[in-house]
């Protein structure tokens, strides 16, 4: 597999939708309610969009009514990147995948126990890997 994080802006744009593109490349963000996974509570791994990293487990999905795929904690602390964001007047933490730098979505101190977090991610950076093997 190639260096993800060194492709080029032609490469991803080759490789992604325009959607996912604008999402996962250029920082954008879906309208509530209109992603492929904010209603979807199936077994499986959520997994980065861009290069396949998991990312999430189906386990720690839960619904905060907001309108995106929530989950109170990643499958794995150091597969995901945080950085401040500011953007929009808003003070948020961005998520990214660390291994890709594809940006996921955001991380609230709202959540459920047993971490009292919300990473609140767009359907567009993720895809539900549902095999079992």
């Amino acid at each position: 597999m190639s260096d993800h994080k060194s492709r080029s802006e032609t490469e991803w744009r080759q490789t992604l939708s325009p959607e996912e593109y604008r999402i996962c490349r250029e920082k954008g963000t879906e309208p509530p309610f209109t992603g492929r996974y904010w209603n979807v509570f199936e077994d499986g791994v959520y997994r980065c969009r861009c290069c396949g990293e998991p990312l999430f487990e189906s386990d720690t999905k839960y619904d905060a009514g907001c309108g995106w795929p929530s989950f109170f904690a990643p499958a794995k602390a150091e597969v995901i990147e945080e950085a401040f964001d500011d953007s929009f007047g808003m003070r948020r933490t961005e998520v990214m995948c660390r291994k890709c730098g594809a940006h996921l979505g955001h991380v609230f101190p709202d959540g459920p126990a047993p971490t009292g977090l919300r990473y609140c991610i767009n359907s567009a950076s993720i895809d539900l890997d549902q095999d079992k093997s």
